[in-house]
């Protein structure tokens, strides 16, 4: 049936299945406000939704809205690597489901990709505000059972990661998607467990950056690559994400500039601002004192 019908409103009907899928619920406000339609067609659309996935989705008569069922089983396919990518820039139209134009350029190659259905149950506990029980894998402690408040799903260059408080360590931790096994509801989430009392993560510092100043032979041309003024770019980024950064640029976090190799064609100039900030063990070079 999906064949016959046009194709706005096969963008309509993504539209629903994305959102019953990551949101967990939508009424049908939600589609008419999105794509600027009348109530009559949103309910036709809402119509056809259930006719062609009967099990997908439950109405409460009180909140007015369509709820996921536990039956739940996507109408569309929803490509994990594209799907956080627009959840990271809060596109949240599903229509990957029904192909998009198909560009000359040439993405990253990823060695990892996240279960799509997990982190969809990850995101509903964002926006919905609740504690989640995973079964999860560390390198440190193996395999084993965590209750943790997600606030942030985050791209830290080579890998997804959720940003949650854990209730284990009673601090907030990042922990890898794809070592995520199992995720189910727990408590609701408490008022110390929000993203408000994350303060690494809203503590935003500025990091200059300049060429290395031993490895590079012409700093000109590392000055057009991240486009430098008067020698030094200044990158802000939240304290809980300087470390992903630092390491993925191979930036030499040394006191002295003292990393040898191609790979370090940067230098950070003021390791100071650092200071009282996590997660440093992955940047280059960096010893605190």
């Amino acid at each position: 049936m999906l064949d016959d019908i046009t194709y706005a409103q096969k963008q309509r009907l993504a539209y629903i299945d994305f959102c019953l899928l990551f949101k967990g619920s939508l009424c049908r406000i939600d589609l008419v406000e999105k794509f600027a339609v009348g109530l009559s067609a949103g309910s036709r659309d809402f119509n056809l939704y259930k006719e062609l996935a009967p099990d997908n989705l439950s109405y409460d008569v009180k909140q007015k809205r369509y709820f996921q069922t536990a039956a739940f089983k996507p109408l569309f396919e929803h490509d994990a690597q594209r799907t956080l990518a627009k959840l990271a820039n809060n596109i949240s139209d599903g229509f990957d489901a029904i192909g998009d134009v198909q560009y000359p350029v040439e993405p990253a190659s990823n060695l990892n990709v996240p279960n799509i259905f997990l982190v969809a149950k990850v995101v509903q506990a964002t926006l919905n505000k609740f504690a989640i029980e995973i079964e999860y894998t560390s390198l440190t402690s193996g395999n084993q059972k965590r209750v943790i408040v997600p606030h942030s799903i985050v791209d830290n260059g080579l890998r997804w990661h959720v940003r949650a408080f854990d209730r284990k360590s009673e601090s907030f931790r990042d922990f890898v998607l794809t070592r995520i096994h199992e995720v189910n509801r727990a408590t609701e989430a408490k008022p110390f467990e929000g993203p408000d009392e994350d303060h690494e993560w809203n503590r935003t510092i500025t990091l200059q950056l300049e060429p290395h100043p031993t490895n590079i032979q012409y700093p000109a041309a590392i000055e057009l690559d991240y486009g430098m003024q008067n020698g030094m770019s200044e990158v802000n980024v939240r304290a809980a994400m300087a470390g992903y950064l630092l390491r993925r640029w191979n930036v030499d976090c040394s006191q002295n500039a003292s990393l040898k190799g191609p790979e370090f064609q940067l230098w950070l100039r003021n390791r100071h601002s650092l200071m009282s900030t996590s997660n440093l063990a992955i940047a280059p070079g960096y010893e605190g004192n």
